[in-house]
């Protein structure tokens, strides 16, 4: 099955003391046993690393520790897509058209990057932001770890 994991499910699938770790990780592991294939935006590599490097001590990665785990928890199971130009235009017009502010856009970047990929799973840990702003289409697809 094709699934897309959002960066809050990545991020709680390496944290071990998260309080989603459980759950999360479950998700990740399916994909790196490769009962799942797995898909994630280039948009969620960069926000993983920030969240890992800016989390409270003693959850707080160092940067080789964040590099290291997103590489070898994450990179090396993940096909990663992410938008061009021309679809980052068009998002942003919608969004603008839907009312969409502040920092949702970066949920509806990973939406429509998960619509890019097919994925018929669409895993999240803030599954209210999601299902507000998603498609019609897809919005059954959102799901919680």
């Amino acid at each position: 099955m094709k699934v897309f994991l959002d960066t809050s499910v990545l991020v709680a699938s390496v944290v071990q003391k998260h309080e989603s770790h459980e759950r999360a990780y479950a998700v990740l592991d399916r994909v790196q046993t490769r009962k799942d294939d797995g898909f994630m935006s280039s948009h969620s590599q960069a926000e993983m690393y920030a969240v890992l490097t800016k989390l409270p001590p003693p959850l707080r990665h160092t940067p080789e520790q964040a590099l290291l785990s997103i590489e070898e928890n994450v990179m090396k199971h993940f096909k990663i897509t992410s938008l061009s130009g021309a679809e980052y235009t068009a998002l942003i017009r919608e969004a603008a058209l839907a009312g969409i502010q502040g920092g949702t856009i970066y949920d509806a970047v990973l939406i429509k990057c998960a619509a890019k990929t097919g994925a018929e799973k669409i895993f999240t840990l803030n599954l209210r932001h999601f299902q507000s702003i998603a498609p019609k289409n897809i919005g059954s697809q959102i799901i919680a770890p």
